[in-house]
């Protein structure tokens, strides 16, 4: 007999756009391609680099020379490949400071179309600062801020000062990082009068433009090469290991001091130093000289890496442009970010919402008198929600899946030590507790690692309160005397198994906060 299934009609899902942006720089070219779902937003298949020196000789000769246009048209052939081989269906090329300055600008326009088909749009310092601004408000929570951002390019720097999402100023100025290594650093480590020259010729474009005028800003938020490699030297220099220096935080002293020590070096000195890529070895110490006179401008001590740039805005302009832009991708809090990341994990929301509960009443007991402050418990609220996505994987060692799954995420709002101390907090919600030897806590500093046994024992012991997963303790009475915690369960029926869950699982908790726990429960009326 036929099956009844195959007289039902079989229906395919259409499938997602896919979209490509082309960054074409002075220094490098970046392309990415992403695919769209309407309801959820954009998720990145391919993110290619290519160093390509477009405005190599540029500032002498006025043009783009053949050995650039060469490299340049080899690169975006490649390029090409990689979003035909990925269908994407619409792509975005623009090109920024060494393509708009060139005097054969048409010529190298005309050339690259006629070996790629690609059409190029030039753009100007305006639009690369609106693009590189709409990447910032993706991927930071600035809405209560006064901030500065700055792209830093080969040719040219953007800056915008802005307070939440309302642009005071945007300026343009030709101090890239290629054209302010040609133009000043000739020696090989640079002599004192050119860092001098450098540094004078900058506050003095700076200080024009009006940079700085006004109040101080909150941080600066960075794109381009030179921020991102400021992170990654940075991030080794402190010897932590993060996924990426998205997100990431520098102290504007630790740019200072990074300066001060490359700036004796030679350029092959230089390719040494750690988290610097040594294709931007020679251009580096332009770079960082810029950044740091936009910070003291500016008055900020903070700079946030940026790690998208022009190339996410130009997704995000694209995405607009033709209506596949979701609500949930404007400027969002880092709860639904969150929430979002757990759903597309399949979570079990009830439960992960009954321990947030239970979690964050213990914690606002015990916050005060050791010292946890409002931002631990975000870090304790979002790691309650997504401590079981790992089941997405398997329930075995659902646990580590939960760590790795976690400090790959894009979670919008925290940094990348934040997002490692969450993914912490979720590796050690059941089985082994915090242990020195384990690959995921010995690169923690020991604040943090302190920090996630006191949020880890929190979590640990409300999952142990919600041990059959179904939300049977209605209340939770919390007090701390001297070295005891004292919890007292109501619910609707027998708590035994909870109070047992509790007992079971208070074991890092009491190691953390150095105390004893005792559990009592009663039936509500």
């Amino acid at each position: 007999m036929k099956d009844p299934l195959d007289r039902m009609p079989h229906t395919i899902a259409a499938p997602l756009p896919r979209l490509a942006a082309i960054d074409i720089g002075t220094n490098s070219f970046r392309c990415i391609v992403v695919e769209v779902d309407p309801q959820e937003g954009f998720r990145i298949l391919d993110d290619e680099k290519a160093q390509v020196r477009l405005g190599e000789g540029l500032h002498q000769s006025g043009c783009i020379s053949a050995a650039a246009q060469q490299r340049a048209i080899e690169a975006l052939q490649r390029m090409c490949g990689i979003v035909s081989g990925l269908g994407a269906s619409m792509v975005e090329v623009v090109a920024t400071s060494a393509v708009r300055k060139a005097s054969n600008r048409q010529e190298f326009l005309q050339a690259v179309k006629t070996a790629t088909g690609l059409e190029i749009e030039v753009i100007d310092g305006e639009i690369e600062a609106e693009l590189a601004t709409l990447s910032v408000n993706h991927n930071f929570a600035m809405e209560q801020q006064r901030f500065a951002m700055a792209d830093i390019g080969g040719g040219s720097v953007e800056i915008v000062i802005a307070s939440g999402h309302h642009t005071e100023t945007v300026t343009s100025l030709e101090l890239g990082a290629v054209f302010l290594t040609e133009t000043f650093l000739h020696s090989d480590p640079p002599r004192e009068a050119e860092l001098r020259l450098l540094r004078k010729h900058i506050r003095k474009n700076l200080k024009k433009a009006g940079i700085g005028e006004g109040l101080p800003v909150s941080c600066l938020v960075g794109s381009g090469g030179t921020m991102t490699n400021i992170g990654a030297m940075v991030m080794a220099l402190r010897g932590e290991q993060y996924e990426s220096v998205h997100r990431y935080e520098v102290l504007h002293s630790e740019i200072i001091h990074l300066l001060a020590m490359l700036a004796r070096k030679d350029q092959q000195e230089r390719q040494n130093t750690p988290g610097l890529n040594p294709e931007r070895a020679d251009i580096i110490l332009a770079g960082m000289i810029l950044t740091d006179e936009i910070m003291r401008r500016s008055k900020t001590n903070l700079l946030r890496i940026n790690a998208k740039g022009i190339r996410e805005g130009l997704i995000l302009q694209s995405l607009q442009k033709h209506g596949l832009l979701p609500d949930s991708n404007q400027p969002r809090d880092w709860r639904s970010s969150v929430l979002d990341f757990a759903r597309s994990c399949r979570f079990d929301e009830q439960h992960a919402e009954q321990v947030c509960r239970l979690a964050l009443q213990i914690f606002n007991v015990v916050a005060t008198e050791h010292d946890l402050t409002e931002r631990d418990r975000e870090l304790l609220e979002a790691a309650t929600l997504l401590h079981d996505t790992g089941y997405f994987i398997s329930y075995h060692q659902h646990h580590k899946h939960s760590y790795h799954l976690i400090r790959h995420a894009n979670l919008f709002g925290f940094t990348p030590r934040e997002r490692e101390i969450i993914a912490n907090l979720a590796r050690y919600h059941r089985k082994a507790k915090p242990k020195k030897g384990h690959g995921n806590f010995a690169p923690l500093c020991s604040e943090d690692q302190q920090l996630v046994r006191k949020l880890g024992g929190i979590l640990r012991l409300a999952d142990g309160l919600d041990r059959r997963r179904n939300r049977q303790v209605k209340e939770l009475n919390c007090q701390l005397n001297n070295d005891w915690l004292r919890l007292e369960l109501t619910g609707a029926g027998d708590l035994s198994v909870e109070a047992y869950g509790a007992q079971s699982k208070g074991d890092l908790f009491k190691e953390a906060f150095n105390c004893q726990i005792t559990v009592n429960s009663r039936i509500s009326p």
